[in-house]
């Protein structure tokens, strides 16, 4: 503990304040001690915005103490928006959390990220490429982060994760709070491969509908380029589109996303692409854009049918409405 104590901890706490505002106040105390004799006036007077509410600092205090004695009996780290730690890219958006809960290990900032997400409801084919893809780019070091979600996201971290690089994903829930629960065995591998499961949430928040919006500019802002696979226009993945194309990110589709299918509501993705996002077929595809040499010829290529030959994928795809 440095002589912030829990400093960040409480502001991040604070009610009646937005992402910018607890980062402004981040920036202008070092000391919990300072921070926490402040009245109403003098938080203003900082902020330079009139608060619609107050707090009682002690319960506040109290309630970050106990968040930090759960995070040590449940092995969850917490970082803020302070510390050297914290992701370099996810420091950079516009409204950066002040505090990230983690289990496992934070992503490495000299190793660029893949965003990858997509409908709960995918195609076979979809989730194929999905697996096929985030696979191809595990055998070139490349991880992929991702919001553990039924579908498309599932099927990522189960192709990136077959590659052997660490996982990451990103919850609408506390750390320690799996959701949906059948992707528990999923979350467990990615700790055991040397990732981590990220939230904004503290510990113990349940999944709330409104959370999941929030997390995908985190997915987003953690990646270097986002590929949306498979998703209607209603989805959660156009959301993250929306983020990356805000945050500055490349933004990609994969190639059987915008494959006509009337029996799958490909059209947010087909819109993507109408828009101008790139079309990605094959994990070779990525590796090009990012100017990696591709080593051999097993970059996990998916052709327009769908068909890559992993009986793997292939098998865990019919399996969707029971495993995924």
């Amino acid at each position: 503990m440095d002589n912030r104590g829990l400093l960040d901890l409480i502001i991040s706490l604070l009610p009646c304040l937005n992402y910018p505002q607890r980062i402004m106040l981040q920036k202008a105390f070092d000391r919990e001690e300072d921070f926490v004799i402040q009245s109403k006036e003098d938080i203003e007077k900082n902020l330079k915005h009139e608060l619609m509410c107050f707090w009682n600092i002690d319960e506040v205090r109290v309630r970050a103490e106990w968040i930090t004695s759960v995070c040590a009996k449940r092995a969850i780290n917490w970082v803020s928006w302070t510390s050297p730690s914290y992701p370099p890219l996810l420091r950079e958006i516009y409204d950066p959390p002040p505090v990230i809960y983690y289990r496992g290990l934070l992503p490495n900032p000299e190793k660029s990220l893949l965003g990858m997400v997509g409908t709960r409801k995918p195609s076979a084919e979809g989730s194929e490429q999905a697996y096929s893809i985030a696979r191809g780019a595990g055998e070139a070091g490349i991880s992929v982060v991702s919001g553990l979600a039924l579908g498309i996201d599932a099927m990522s971290h189960r192709g990136n994760l077959s590659s052997g690089v660490p996982g990451y994903a990103v919850l609408g829930s506390g750390a320690d709070e799996i959701y949906p629960s059948s992707n528990r065995l999923l979350a467990r591998r990615i700790l055991d491969s040397g990732g981590a499961i990220l939230s904004e949430y503290p510990p113990g928040t349940p999944p709330a509908k409104w959370n999941f919006p929030a997390r995908n500019r985190i997915i987003s802002a953690l990646s270097r380029s986002v590929l949306i696979v498979e998703a209607p226009q209603k989805s959660g993945a156009l959301i993250t589109a929306g983020f990356a194309l805000e945050q500055g990110k490349e933004l990609w589709v994969a190639s059987l996303g915008v494959k006509q299918d009337g029996a799958f509501d490909k059209s947010g993705t087909a819109k993507l692409a109408d828009d101008g996002a790139e079309i990605i077929f094959q994990a070779r595809d990525v590796l090009e854009k990012w100017n990696m040499e591709i080593a051999d010829e097993k970059a996990s290529a998916v052709t327009e049918s769908g068909e890559s030959g992993n009986a793997l994928a292939s098998s865990i795809a019919k399996l969707l409405e029971i495993d995924l």
